[in-house]
């Protein structure tokens, strides 16, 4: 969604430093103002709460008494704090608003895709340059190899500003210039993250009602997570194409053994919860006459209004 208010600006020169601001100084905060640090990169910082960036000053961090002195200290500005509630009390303040007319904000917050798209809609009616982002990996791979970006928006103004973005290390992935995809694929992402490491906590649970230590269990977890890449590609194509075959494991017998998982678990007293509702997913897909079809058939029905 490229903002209509978008100004031509010129590429950084390659012969003049360049700059960047950090507005918040959470563990990924501190972490992206330290890669920037690392490159060579002059960083102004500043956070709502004092304190948090004495050490960035010891390395050579710039530190701004307020936000809209750090906002004027750089052509580009970017937000890491813990959501856009955060961000809109940082950045929609009149004083804050003013300075960034004419800069670029990448935003790297975590939230969802449609306060993606209302965050691009504010910024374009300041005439502020808007990128949105997500930080796939944790605070130790920032300014490694394994750092893993992705960014949507403009593709001409994330051109301009990925050499110093490319600081932080690892991938950088400009998925579309749609504002909220990179939030899109965030959430999918971590759905699947948190889905996972629920279940996984589930199964340490009952592992260990039946006498099973984690220890135990934990070179069969990996083996089970070892199988998923190919189904992930499996499924992915055929929920792209419509095709949900149920050979070799149909959903009638995959809501079977659910039914078995929730069984034992309420033997022992633990909640079952997160499983029923899988098993609830996959009977009422069943009774929508898809019983014999793969378990991806549970997407489409999910998806449906």
């Amino acid at each position: 969604m490229p903002s209509s208010n978008e100004q031509p600006t010129a590429p950084l020169s390659s012969g003049a430093p360049s700059a960047v601001t950090v507005l918040g100084l959470g563990p990924m905060g501190r972490a992206l103002a330290d890669a920037f640090l690392a490159a060579g990169i002059r960083t102004t910082v500043w956070n709502r709460t004092p304190g948090k960036d004495r050490e960035l000053v010891t390395r050579g961090a710039l530190s701004a008494a307020a936000a809209e002195e750090a906002v004027a200290a750089a052509e580009l500005i970017v937000v890491c704090v813990v959501n856009y509630d955060a961000v809109d009390a940082v950045l929609r303040r009149d004083a804050v608003t003013e300075a960034l007319k004419g800069r670029t904000v990448v935003n790297l917050t975590a939230d969802t895709p449609a306060r993606a798209r209302e965050a691009a809609d504010w910024a374009d009616r300041h005439g502020i340059r808007y990128l949105d982002g997500a930080i796939m990996t944790p605070t130790t791979t920032i300014g490694t190899p394994d750092a893993v970006f992705l960014h949507s928006g403009p593709r001409e103004l994330y051109e301009q500003h990925l050499p110093v973005l490319e600081a932080l290390g690892g991938t950088h992935t400009h998925l579309g210039t749609e504002i909220s995809r990179a939030a899109a694929h965030d959430i999918a992402l971590l759905d699947i993250f948190w889905t996972a490491m629920a279940g996984y906590a589930h199964a340490l649970a009952v592992a260990r009602a039946e006498g099973i230590s984690g220890r135990e269990l934990a070179p069969f977890a990996k083996g089970i997570a070892a199988i998923l890449p190919p189904i992930f590609e499996e499924t992915a194509a055929e929920m792209d194409d419509g095709t949900f075959s149920g050979e070799g494991n149909p959903l009638t017998s995959a809501a079977s053994t659910m039914t078995h998982i929730v069984h034992a678990s309420e033997e022992h007293g633990i909640d079952a919860g997160v499983m029923r509702a899988a098993e609830g997913w996959a009977r009422r897909t069943i009774g929508l006459g898809h019983g014999t079809e793969g378990f991806t058939r549970i997407a489409e029905v999910l998806g449906r209004h």
